[in-house]
């Protein structure tokens, strides 16, 4: 048997989603575990399922909330399997839900929770340099000349995609402009009610070129959860499933050399995962009705659009226009639900309960008749990962 045949294709699904208040950073009245759990407890509503029937845990970016306390908290009997996927910021949240699915498809257990954590008004800021006398490691080799924060880490990365294939400012504003749209029909964003036009956005400040305010992402407390049952399951349950077509993750060569020293360097580090991808789904990018594609910055996305095929480098400025990317009736519809620019930055995990949301018919920005729902998690960072999700199970 191939590695092609041994996928999870159509043998898990996404059964409950839940969520918190989102919080701007600091304001979050619970401290950051009573925010796992609210969300955790959701999910398992959504689904229709008492909560102690949980045995699986799956999460991303060292979140600090572990199994044996969420399971204790709520009087779980036992849980079965507990998984944590390598690296920072968002390049787990797809994989999460890979790695929870594996151990469903496996036997490992049978009802696995994806959830994350984030409180940056108790536990620190991930926008900021490193305040610290001394620096070692690879930061010995940036931080001293000024590249510290995350958003001057991934211009130069951008600016020279830009600049190899001629992409303007204005590919990026489209992208910002339809996050914030998105954003004011869902009464659960941040920025629900706090509108972007093109004026708000070109003389919003430079956080670090070619990024504006509007191109970073939120800082943000709250939580968000997944459950995940076996596909046969779901069809009893509360909801609407979420089949899972395919997910990918995983880093090609040398995307974690120190001191920007990959030799790919304007890449978003989908390249190698996105054919995996489709290989195992079935489909192709022009199957593809609605995507949520994670925005640490502006410029991620578009490099993750362009190495998903959704269009050629040379295409960016006619493809990235505010029509193309605004639902209802978008090219590729983006970032439905506000994304981490504009609902909230809970390490993309809100990306995939927006995915979920479109296959079952209820986001607040619904794209008619969608069948393919897709999510591209954590470009630039290392690993990356994805996610396709589809109304049946193929």
């Amino acid at each position: 048997m191939t590695t092609s045949e041994r996928t999870i294709r159509g043998k898990v699904a996404i059964a409950g989603i839940g969520e918190t208040t989102y919080y701007k950073r600091g304001q979050a009245t619970e401290s950051e575990f009573e925010l796992v759990l609210q969300a955790v407890q959701r999910a398992a509503e959504d689904a229709g399922i008492d909560v102690r029937e949980i045995d699986g845990f799956a999460s991303y970016s060292n979140d600090r909330n572990t199994p044996e306390r969420i399971a204790t908290a709520f009087g779980i009997p036992e849980y079965r399997f507990s998984n944590m996927f390598w690296g920072g910021g968002g390049g787990g949240g797809s994989g999460a839900v890979a790695n929870a699915a594996a151990a469903i498809a496996a036997g490992y257990a049978e009802t696995v929770v994806v959830y994350r954590g984030l409180a940056q008004g108790q536990f620190g800021r991930f926008g900021q340099g490193p305040r610290v006398n001394t620096v070692a490691g690879d930061g010995a080799f940036t931080v001293p000349y000024g590249v510290m924060s995350p958003a001057q880490t991934f211009a130069m990365r951008v600016r020279r995609f830009m600049h190899d294939h001629g992409a303007k400012q204005e590919a990026l504003r489209a992208i910002a402009l339809a996050s914030y749209r998105h954003a004011q029909s869902n009464p659960r964003a941040v920025m629900y009610g706090r509108a972007l036009d093109e004026e708000a956005y070109d003389h919003s400040r430079w956080i670090v070129e070619p990024f504006h305010l509007f191109d970073c992402c939120m800082e943000n407390d709250g939580g968000a959860a997944l459950v995940l049952v076996a596909a046969e399951r779901a069809r009893d349950l509360k909801q609407k499933a979420a089949y899972i077509l395919a997910a990918a993750q995983g880093s090609a060569h040398r995307q974690g050399a120190a001191a920007h020293n990959a030799p790919d360097y304007a890449t978003s580090n989908f390249k190698t995962l996105a054919p995996r991808l489709y290989a195992m789904a079935g489909v192709g990018p022009d199957d593809v009705d609605v995507l949520q594609s994670y925005e640490n910055f502006t410029g991620g996305v578009m490099m993750s659009i362009v190495e998903h095929g959704f269009c050629a480098p040379g295409e960016v400025n006619d493809f990235f226009t505010l029509e193309n990317f605004s639902s209802p009736k978008g090219r590729l519809p983006l970032n439905t639900s506000g994304g981490n620019l504009a609902e909230c930055y809970m390490h993309g995990l809100e990306l995939i309960t927006e995915a979920v949301r479109q296959v079952r018919g209820s986001s607040t920005c619904q794209v008619p008749d969608v069948e393919i729902s897709m999510v591209t998690s954590g470009p630039m960072v290392q690993p990356v990962s994805n996610l396709i999700l589809a109304t049946e199970r193929g």
